[in-house]
């Protein structure tokens, strides 16, 4: 298993004995710069208090297994309104707002498309464009994807 995703495996059982969802895993930087993010959720939103425990939970497992050799800051927070699109639920769970997302290669020249997401029908993420036209991309091949903000 590779790093991201022991560490993944790793924050996903702490979450899930702490009732939350694991919502994505990001390592950014290297040597004293390294940053690992662990993004939560849960109905209603996370508190404070879910982060710092979360935090002290997995900063714990991590050293104590030495996961990350190097020194790191662990950051623990929600997700936020621009929340990522990680698993395939959650393209059915956000169905009806509005995303912007960038594929892995280009569709037609295009790697950026903005719209409503309509959720997952045949396997493939399909996403309505301004124009009305829907488009269905692979989950695989969604590099990010995240909602957007309409205020």
């Amino acid at each position: 298993m590779d790093l991201i995703g022991r560490i993944r495996e790793i924050a996903d059982r702490v979450a899930v004995s702490e009732c939350l969802e694991l919502v994505d895993v990001e390592l950014v930087g290297r040597g004293r710069s390294a940053v690992l993010r662990i993004f939560l959720d849960k109905p209603g939103g996370i508190t404070i208090r879910d982060c710092e425990r979360v935090s002290s939970q997995v900063g714990a497992i991590l050293d104590v297994e030495d996961v990350i050799p190097n020194r790191y800051t662990l950051e623990v927070s929600s997700p936020g309104l621009d929340r990522r699109l990680v698993k395939p639920a959650d393209y059915e769970r956000f169905a009806g707002n509005r995303i912007k997302l960038v594929l892995k290669t280009p569709l037609s020249g295009r790697r950026r498309f903005h719209g409503m997401l309509r959720g997952i029908r045949d396997g493939r993420v399909q996403l309505e464009e301004e124009n009305g036209e829907t488009i269905g991309f692979e989950h695989g091949d969604i590099e990010k994807a995240n909602l957007v903000i309409e205020w």
